[in-house]
C-alpha cells in the first residue's frame, strides 16, 4: 500500500485559485494573515472558506500576530486549524486548543533535532527553510535530524524538486506557496497543476 502525500497549497487570495485547488484534490489550503504580499483580510477569507468542502482543511497562517488576534480571526472566519511560525510556549498552544483549534507549529530547519516530538503540545509540525516564507530551499539531503511522526516539509518547493525533497526527507506532507507563482504573490494555475501531478503520479507508482 502506497502512502498518499499530504499536499497543502498556501497563500491563496482569489476564488478561481481556490476552486482549482479544490478540483485538484489537495488536502489543505492555506490563507496568510501575517504581513505578506499574500495576506488576506478576514472578510475575504470568509468568502474563500465558503468555497472549500469539509474534507479539505482550511488553514490560517500567522507570524507576528498576537494570540488574541489569532483567536479573533479564527472566530470571524470559522477557521479550525492555525499554522503559527512563532509559538513560544505551551500556554499559547493551550489557549488555542481551549478555543477548539488544531495547532500546526512551524519551525525552521536549523531548530530541528533528532526525535523532535511536539514539545509544546502542538498537534502537527511543519519544518520550513532558514527564513520562513522566503521560498528558499534548504538542504534537505544534509538535514541529519529527523522529527518523530508525521510532519510537513516547506521551503522552496516546486514542481521540479518536490519529489526529490520527499525522497530525501521522508516527509509525510508538503506545503508550497512561492514555488507555484508566476510572480511574487501571484499563483500560476499551471504550476499548481504540475506540482500536484508530480506528487500524485509518483504516489501511485510506488
Amino acid at each position: 500500500m502506497y502512502q498518499v502525500t499530504f499536499i497543502k497549497v498556501c497563500g491563496l487570495r482569489d476564488a478561481d485559485t481556490v476552486d482549482l485547488a479544490v478540483g485538484l484534490g489537495v488536502d489543505a489550503i492555506g490563507f496568510v494573515f501575517a504581513e505578506s504580499v499574500r495576506k488576506v483580510d478576514p472578510a475575504l477569507a470568509v468568502d474563500l472558506l465558503a468555497r472549500i468542502p469539509e474534507h479539505i482543511r482550511a488553514i490560517g497562517v500567522f507570524l507576528g500576530n498576537p494570540i488574541d488576534q489569532v483567536l479573533e480571526i479564527a472566530e470571524i472566519t470559522g477557521l479550525r486549524t492555525v499554522q503559527i511560525h512563532d509559538l513560544v510556549d505551551a500556554e499559547q498552544v493551550q489557549r488555542l486548543h481551549d478555543a477548539g483549534l488544531t495547532v500546526i507549529r512551524a519551525v525552521v530547519s536549523s531548530n530541528v533535532r533528532d526525535g523532535y516530538n511536539l514539545d509544546l503540545g502542538e498537534d502537527e509540525l511543519l519544518i520550513d527553510g532558514a527564513d520562513a516564507g522566503s521560498g528558499v530551499p534548504w538542504d534537505w539531503a544534509q538535514q541529519q535530524s529527523r522529527p518523530q511522526g508525521q510532519w510537513i516539509l516547506a521551503g522552496g518547493l516546486s514542481p521540479e524538486n518536490v519529489r526529490d525533497a520527499l525522497d530525501a526527507t521522508g516527509a509525510w506532507g508538503v506545503d508550497v506557496s512561492s514555488g507555484v507563482e508566476s510572480s511574487r504573490g501571484v499563483k500560476d494555475h499551471a504550476l499548481i497543476e504540475k506540482f500536484v501531478s508530480a506528487i500524485r503520479q509518483t504516489d501511485h507508482s510506488k
